[in-house]
């Protein structure tokens, strides 16, 4: 291979990558984007005399550049350092794992054995981006059908990684065809080989066709309106006065609504604290809280029946010696501490008042990765939207519970990229999904519609149908076969009203979480324990 090819070879690959991805792509493209990298890798393994170990990381480093600051430069509307910072990290993560393959293949007894472990740490490397500070599994191949629910029907049995795993194999098997060819050890036309590969592509797809038209809801009917306010970000969201944001949202919300209407969806975080004034929005004394009596005087004098979602900037302080949470913040003036929240409420009457607090917090945004390095720079946190800053979050996944058949899982914003996550809530009984976000922060680009279709993703895992209130495009309704309906243009103000079928059936992937990435950590572990003993036992001269 000479020098053109090999830096030719990073750049196809990052192209190919980038074209699959949704909102626009054509997700089949992955099923070949890897292979680029494939031939690096073994091109520098049978020149391993000449080329050390971590060279791969570096002739793989640029499809990884391409393919992130292609498919995520649209952070750069909030932050260009959360822009550049996401793509260097995430392309950094990714050429490990090619390293980390590679080093399996040079100390490996048979070095073809150093595919199935390439599987292996990729798949942990997109478990790790799902559970460490710097959490971002955004990129997680599994995620690239999100536009096509009807190739993804098998995640209730799989979940998301099911998908990357899918990927990673036809990606290895191309590799290893087009490579047999070159080499003369197969056909110039192998038919046998791509008809397997064509095999391995189609059979999940057709299965999970069959499985799309032949699915179907059982009926259980819940009438929910979700409420698209379009308040500015930048501009608005934390300079209008919370009473006029709330007569705003809730004029919206009575052009659709009626006494009929279940539920009334609002946004992630569409009710903010005056600054100004200094009145907050403290969780001290909710019974006295100005804004959530507003909602009662208001939309539950009208509809009393009705249950209401809504999104808040909260705050907690903590009496004098009364233990406080490793995110607790001092007041300025050095007496006491409190805590802030991205909180969802559930208001249905003059009792009944739930609360959930955002758990997967988005870093650098919301939560400060790795507290005990980089606590010192907490003041610079990025501002990618939300509230800035280390927040408090929930341990458990608790739905909001309407009566002894009914219960709603709270998903706020950045959650919904999680399976695992949002399968807790419905292990815990939740029959339905609501996702409330704000995407108003990256305009309108692919970032709102890639993190929308996401919650086709979880519908199918889960088998819950989900109402998604958007402060900005896209608000929307999905079934529990991923099926997008309602779908609101950005910014424009909208209320939209649908039935969605609850249901109480426990998935296969609900039941037994990400069991796929575990399995490949476990392999992965086994496969390096397996190189690094042999590269020993080589330098003793066994």
């Amino acid at each position: 291979m000479n020098r053109r090819w090999l830096l030719s070879l990073p750049v196809i690959s990052g192209l190919l990558l980038a074209l699959s991805w949704p909102a626009g792509g054509f997700p089949v493209l992955l099923f070949a984007g890897l292979v680029p990298l494939l031939f690096i890798e073994d091109h520098l393994l049978k020149n391993r005399l000449q080329h050390s170990t971590f060279h791969v990381f570096f002739r793989v480093f640029p499809a990884f550049v391409i393919w992130n600051a292609l498919t995520t430069w649209w952070i750069y509307n909030s932050t260009l350092f959360g822009a550049v910072m996401a793509t260097l990290v995430n392309a950094i993560c990714m050429s490990l794992v090619f390293w980390l393959f590679h080093f399996m293949r040079r100390n490996l007894k048979n070095p073809d054995q150093g595919y199935l472990s390439f599987v292996f740490v990729w798949i942990s490397f997109e478990f790790l981006h799902h559970n460490w500070d710097l959490n971002w599994p955004w990129m997680s191949l599994g995620n690239g059908f999100s536009a096509w629910p009807s190739w993804m029907q098998w995640y209730e049995y799989t979940g998301m990684f099911g998908g990357s795993l899918w990927v990673l194999v036809v990606n290895v098997l191309i590799f290893k065809v087009i490579k047999q060819v070159l080499e003369g050890s197969l056909p110039k036309i192998p038919l046998k080989q791509i008809i397997a590969v064509v095999l391995v592509i189609v059979v999940p797809a057709v299965v999970s066709m069959i499985m799309y038209y032949t699915y179907t809801e059982k009926y259980s009917p819940v009438d929910v309106v979700v409420v698209q306010p379009n308040i500015d970000p930048y501009e608005e969201q934390y300079e209008l006065p919370a009473a006029q944001v709330i007569e705003n949202a809730s004029k919206l919300a009575e052009t659709k609504a009626d006494s009929l209407t279940d539920f009334i969806v609002f946004p992630e975080s569409m009710v903010q604290p005056n600054w100004s004034s200094g009145q907050m929005i403290w969780e001290n004394d909710l019974k006295n809280q100005p804004t959530i009596n507003m909602f009662r005087a208001g939309l539950l004098t009208k509809f009393p029946e009705v249950s209401l979602v809504v999104g808040y900037s909260t705050y907690r302080s903590y009496s004098e010696g009364e233990a406080i949470s490793e995110t607790a913040r001092q007041f300025r003036n050095g007496e006491g501490y409190y805590d802030a929240y991205n909180t969802a409420f559930l208001i249905r009457n003059q009792l009944d008042l739930q609360r959930t607090h955002k758990s997967k917090l988005t870093p650098g945004v919301e939560l400060m990765p790795f507290p005990w390095l980089l606590k010192p720079l907490g003041d610079f946190a990025l501002d990618l939207g939300g509230t800035t800053g280390q927040l408090g979050f929930d341990v458990e996944r608790t739905p909001y519970t309407i009566n002894d058949t009914l219960k709603v899982a709270p998903v706020i914003c950045y959650e919904s990229v999680y399976g695992e996550f949002v399968a807790g809530f419905v292990r815990n009984g939740a029959n339905m999904i609501f996702i409330i976000t704000n995407d108003g922060w990256w305009g309108n680009t692919a970032g709102h519609r890639q993190h929308a279709l996401f919650a086709s993703v979880r519908a199918i895992e889960t088998r819950r149908s989900i109402a998604r209130s958007a402060n900005t495009g896209t608000s929307c309704f999905v079934n529990q076969r991923g099926d997008v309906f309602q779908a609101t243009k950005y910014w424009e103000p909208a209320a939209i009203r649908q039935i969605i079928n609850a249901n109480d059936k426990i998935t296969f992937y609900v039941k037994y979480g990400d069991y796929i990435a575990r399995a490949s950590v476990l392999g992965m572990v086994l496969f390096l324990l397996i190189a690094v003993s042999r590269r020993l036992q080589r330098k003793r001269g066994l």
